[in-house]
């Protein structure tokens, strides 16, 4: 018609889609898909034309919806192939774990997503792997088990989403994890379970910080993704089992290798410890055959004062223990500790080897039980013929001398008798038989059975040291009785002393020892060593009483009680020992000492009324009291010295007189 307006002209067939066409080409957004049709009405474009406009652009944005879900479809596939080929070539789980994260948080265009783990040790659950968060305490949550969103979807083994965390009453909420979403400003939340073998092991999350409905897809894509994770992690526990295995099968193809070489060298040391037992061989001789075998240095080493514990723990748990390089073996037997083998510069030692060095320790403990019977017999010998010369006055002395001389002891010599006994620490000595010549117990009697082991431990150290000293030594009266050459050098006493040290280091407890005045020869006189014995067991006795157990001492170390407790009461030695010095100073000077000290006590330890009792001038007194100290030592006029002194001036005047 010659008035109407140009939009009303006819466009020709497909104009309507035409620039819907274009915008799909170009993958314009959908706020372009309007466009046309406002240009149309702009142009005045009639009603059909703005129908076929319309058709035309719904039919455009269903393609456009159709080409994103094909788009995002592919990405999500791509990713999943990816994601695949990385488990195919999976050296480093972590980083698997985390590309997988990391790809679901990307498809599904979530801030943040993030992976929880089980730990059944602990028995929470701890966070895995994030991606996207910037909480520092968020990425260090561990929660409890079936707390939370995460514990939901563990109990369920289903996925759950939530679009508000705070306002989800559906799942148990707590402070730690409720502070850890807030720290992280979390408020949409989709959760996937990581299940293997029917059980799960933990959760795939991914979260906005904003209110989000997730759609039926995403949740399919994310739960795509923990079936991936659940496949690595158990690729990754599989491969860590087989190479745990292939280990052990290397460390069992070595052992295998090995084994003849190690099986031949215990052959060896067998063979050659049977053979030193067979002829008699001894310590040393089984330390140097282990040493060759080993290929090291080994030493035995006996037990001191206290036992090492490197040696106990040995003992205790019956094999040999490594300290630091070196290796010890306990040598042991009935719950007796002998020493230990040590063997030298080998940090590491085949099990084989180990045991090569215990049943050495045992030979050893074999040999040593061996040689100690064998000790034992003559200990008892030697017993049986102190027990004569104590208590059979009417034995021939020339075959005691024989008898003694078959043991290396000369009975033609001076001797000391010593009287030993060891406080067992449980009450007073009970005064009956000791050692293995009288001991008895009554059954299941603790203290009884203590008291019997520490008497016999006596009577075999005494023995010992009667060997040693070519002297003689038997149980008796409860303790120990010795009989042991008197030193040149000596005196009574230092051998007291000497003897109760050497036998308690040697028992490890207190040992008290009384000794006799020498014996002069001959020793085998009958009654000599009986009555010597009386007198060395008055000296135990006064030892014990004077509350001095532990200590070793003759009856010249008491003074004078040292004349009670004497037979000889040898009451020139006592006042020789006692103001010796000042009469031998008197005899060679000319000097008045010893009566000055007299007159000084009769006088009350006065000088003044001293110097008129002697008609001498105080400071002669003085004088001479000063020479006193040097020649008897300052502490002379001390309560217990001035008595002794008193006591020797009196029985030195009376010898005077006696002479005169």
């Amino acid at each position: 018609m010659p008035g109407s307006m140009p939009g009303s002209q006819r466009r020709p067939a497909g104009a309507a889609e035409a620039p819907y066409l274009e915008l799909l080409s170009r993958g314009a957004p959908v706020e372009e898909y309007e466009q046309p049709l406002r240009r149309a009405r702009a142009d005045g474009a009639g009603p059909g034309e703005l129908a076929a406009l319309e058709r035309g652009k719904l039919l455009a944005l269903r393609v456009r919806t159709e080409l994103e879900g094909r788009r995002r479809r592919e990405a999500e596939l791509s990713a999943l192939f990816e994601t695949a080929h990385d488990l195919a070539g999976l050296r480093d789980l972590d980083a698997v774990l985390q590309a997988i994260v990391q790809r679901a948080r990307s498809l599904l265009g979530t801030e943040c997503a993030y992976m929880t783990l089980n730990d059944p040790e602990a028995g929470d659950t701890y966070m895995r792997v994030t991606d996207g968060s910037v909480s520092a305490r968020f990425q260090q949550l561990r929660l409890g088990m079936g707390e939370g969103l995460g514990g939901l979807v563990a109990q369920t083994a289903r996925p759950y989403v939530t679009d508000s965390y705070f306002d989800d009453p559906r799942f148990e909420h707590t402070r730690t994890i409720d502070s850890g979403v807030r720290d992280e400003g979390l408020v949409a939340i989709l959760g996937v379970p990581l299940v293997i073998g029917g059980s799960v092991i933990g959760v795939l999350f991914a979260a906005d910080r904003r209110a989000r409905v997730f759609e039926r897809e995403q949740i399919a894509l994310l739960a795509s993704f923990a079936a991936h994770a659940a496949v690595a992690i158990d690729s990754a526990n599989l491969l860590s089992e087989t190479r745990a295995a292939l280990a052990e099968l290397e460390t069992a193809h070595g052992v295998i290798r090995d084994r003849s070489a190690v099986i031949e060298r215990a052959s060896e040391v067998h063979d050659r410890l049977t053979e030193l037992v067979l002829r008699g061989g001894g310590v040393r001789d089984v330390a140097d055959a282990v040493a060759e075998v080993l290929s090291g240095a080994v030493e035995f080493t006996g037990t001191g004062a206290s036992p090492d514990p490197v040696v106990e723990r040995s003992r205790t748990a019956g094999r040999a223990v490594r300290h630091g390089d070196d290796w010890v073996a306990a040598v042991s037997a009935g719950g007796e500790l002998f020493g230990a083998l040590v063997l030298h510069g080998h940090p590491e030692l085949d099990p084989v080897d180990q045991r090569t060095l215990e049943r050495a320790a045992m030979v050893t403990s074999l040999l040593l039980i061996a040689r100690r019977s064998a000790g034992e017999a003559e200990q008892r010998v030697r017993g049986e013929l102190l027990d004569d010369l104590l208590d059979a006055p009417d034995r021939d002395p020339s075959l005691l001398r024989e008898r003694a001389a078959r043991l290396t002891a000369d009975l033609d010599a001076p001797h000391v008798v010593l009287a030993a006994r060891v406080e067992s620490g449980d009450g007073a000595d009970d005064g009956n038989g000791g050692g293995p010549r009288g001991d008895s117990a009554e059954a299941g009697g603790g203290a009884a059975a203590r008291q019997t082991a520490d008497r016999r431990r006596l009577w075999s150290a005494a023995s010992h040291l009667a060997a040693t000293r070519q002297g003689l030594a038997a149980a008796r009266d409860g303790g120990t009785v010795l009989l042991l050459p008197a030193g040149p050098e000596e005196s009574a006493a230092e051998t007291a002393r000497q003897a109760a040290r050497q036998l308690g280091t040697a028992v490890r407890g207190t040992v008290t020892v009384g000794a006799s005045a020498p014996v002069p020869a001959p020793v085998a006189r009958p009654g000599a060593v009986a009555a010597a014995y009386a007198e060395a067991r008055r000296c135990l006795e006064s030892l014990l009483l004077l509350g001095r157990a532990g200590q070793g001492a003759a009856a010249e170390d008491f003074g004078f009680l040292g004349l009670l407790l004497a037979d000889s009461r040898d009451v020139a030695s006592f006042v020789r020992r006692t103001i010796g010095p000042v009469t031998d100073y008197d005899a060679r000077r000319g000097t008045e000492l010893t009566r000055t000290v007299e007159a000084y006590f009769a006088c009350g330890m006065s000088p003044a009324r001293t110097k008129d009792e002697l008609h001498v001038h105080v400071n002669t007194v003085a004088q001479r009291l000063e020479r006193v100290g040097r020649l008897l030592g300052a502490d002379w006029q001390s309560p217990s010295r001035a008595l002794e002194v008193q006591l020797a001036l009196r029985l030195h005047r009376l010898a005077g007189a006696i002479d005169g």
